[in-house]
């Protein structure tokens, strides 16, 4: 695919967010430190999202079991895990949108105090809740109130500059998978204390609500992040838009993702290029100005990549949990907890060893392809698992097949950051990043809310009816990963805007 970079012109709102990278390659600036103050308290914050949303993944199933939803029918315990999980998308489609919108007009800091704010409410009532539909308003009301995602991956571009942009972006996936790895541990570990350690959590209430501690340090931690960034967080939305001064950092920020893409490094910038007034004077555009085809392909891909991947994460724990029988592996929180700790340590180490270097060998593209390919061995290993857990029990095969399902999902997870390579790359001027990702966010919540619960309804169905042995709802996700790829193929093989496409 080809694609020309927009003529410059000092009138043209729609100014593109890339530059071409300097044709000789010479070195021009010097990396600029990372705010590391304000980076802190960012990654502080985005720490608490997988904490809080994944620390209740080790129990979640066993917690709907005990309410007594399912009326003692195991197989029913799918239906409801997915709804709870998808009706938390759901809110967050509606409303995420308009958070990150707002964010370009009033500013990034009061969007993230506000859905920080609603992540500890929605903790500490999923806590104490004894009903179904506790637990659904607790996760609907974190849903509603969350904008953070967009508004930071915003932020974080508001607060650098080309030559440190790629080093900051890099920071984030580390962080989530920090979360990641300690939230399956808090909700695993933590769970049931009156029965665990009785010794120090024995009185009533521990036994009346035994969900409540993980749930209430994920609240805790979230509470002191929330005061950090009260006090300390610095607004970065510039206050005056009509300065006919051009900026000096912020006007070529973007051009690290570029680079990032071609495996450019990261100093290397064209002093030469002309940068406009118009730079300064941008203005977020209106909605309908987003939908140019980068912003659409770019967001469609993200949209597949985010539809498979939660359909994957809300039947991990399932099948985890679900006993050999009705197929699944029959394991406790605590073991589910420790194996996606330890995948989400894994995953961590690894992207942040590897991806910038496998993305500037290979671009985006190609990465993107292959990660998304994974998800082939990832679905198919689902029943080989179960398979051999009928043959020979929770056994070292078992383990191996366990092993290698999360070893995939590890070169599956780059695709997150090659996508958002084009999703930012798309954005028509830095004035609208905030709207191109909460563009981005609302379509991927809407395939959030559908992944879940038809991921764990084609678990419960494919059991219950034994289509295809019980195992049909992982053919139906592989047919889906095959379709995928076709849309990945129409991608461009760098980024958009890139100085030439190959």
């Amino acid at each position: 695919m080809s694609t020309s970079t927009t003529e410059h012109d000092g009138r043209d709102e729609e100014t593109p967010l890339l530059r071409p990278s300097s044709p000789d390659g010479k070195t021009t600036k010097k990396r600029t430190p990372l705010p590391m103050g304000q980076m802190t308290i960012l990654l502080l914050l985005q720490l608490a999202e997988p904490i809080t949303s994944q620390c209740i993944l080790p129990f979640i199933n066993q917690l709907i079991g005990e309410l007594d939803i399912t009326g003692g029918d195991e197989t029913k315990v799918g239906y409801y895990a997915g709804l709870i999980e998808s009706l938390f998308f759901v809110a967050e489609a509606i409303t995420v949108l308009q958070w990150s919108r707002l964010s370009d007009h009033v500013g990034r800091k009061p969007i993230l105090l506000i859905g920080t704010f609603g992540m500890i409410i929605s903790m500490v009532s999923f806590g104490l809740s004894r009903t179904f539909w506790t637990l659904v308003i607790s996760r609907c009301i974190c849903g509603a109130l969350n904008g953070n995602i967009g508004v930071m991956k915003s932020m974080v571009a508001d607060i650098t500059d080309e030559t440190n942009l790629s080093q900051a972006l890099s920071l984030m996936p580390v962080t989530w998978a920090v979360g990641s790895t300690i939230g399956p541990l808090m909700g695993g570990q933590l769970s049931r204390p009156a029965t665990r350690f009785p010794e120090i959590f024995g009185s009533p209430f521990w036994r009346q609500y035994p969900y409540f501690l993980p749930c209430g340090v994920a609240a805790a931690f979230t509470t002191l992040s929330l005061v950090l960034a009260a006090f300390f967080l610095k607004e970065s939305l510039p206050k005056d838009t009509s300065s006919t001064h051009p900026p000096s950092s912020d006007a070529l920020r973007s051009q690290a993702v570029m680079d990032l893409a071609e495996g450019a490094t990261l100093e290397h910038t064209d002093p030469s290029y002309p940068v406009s007034s118009s730079d300064s004077r941008e203005k977020p555009l209106p909605l309908r100005a987003l939908l140019t085809a980068p912003v659409v392909l770019s967001v469609s891909n993200y949209a597949t990549l985010a539809l498979l991947d939660i359909a994957l994460f809300a039947l991990m724990p399932l099948f985890m949990s679900t006993h050999i029988e009705h197929g699944g592996l029959g394991l406790p929180p605590s073991t589910i907890g420790l194996c996606l700790g330890i995948f989400g340590l894994s995953n961590g180490v690894f992207q942040a060893l590897f991806f910038t270097r496998i993305v500037d060998y290979w671009g985006p593209k190609l990465v993107f392809m292959a990660a998304m390919s994974s998800f082939i061995p990832i679905f198919a290993l689902f029943p080989v698992t179960n398979t051999l857990a009928r043959a020979f029990g929770l056994s070292t095969p078992v383990w191996i097949g366990v092993a290698a399902q999360f070893t995939v999902m590890i070169l599956m997870d780059m695709a997150y950051g090659c996508v958002f390579v084009f999703i930012l790359s798309s954005a028509p001027n830095k004035r609208s990043l905030g709207a191109t990702n909460g563009l981005a966010q609302t379509v991927i919540s809407v395939q959030r809310a559908i992944g879940p619960v038809m991921s764990t309804s084609l678990f419960a169905l494919s059991v219950e009816k034994n289509i295809m042995g019980g195992h049909g709802v992982y053919f139906f996700l592989i047919v889906l990963c095959c379709l995928s790829l076709i849309l990945a193929a129409k991608l461009p093989r760098r980024a958009w805007n890139a100085k030439t496409e190959e």
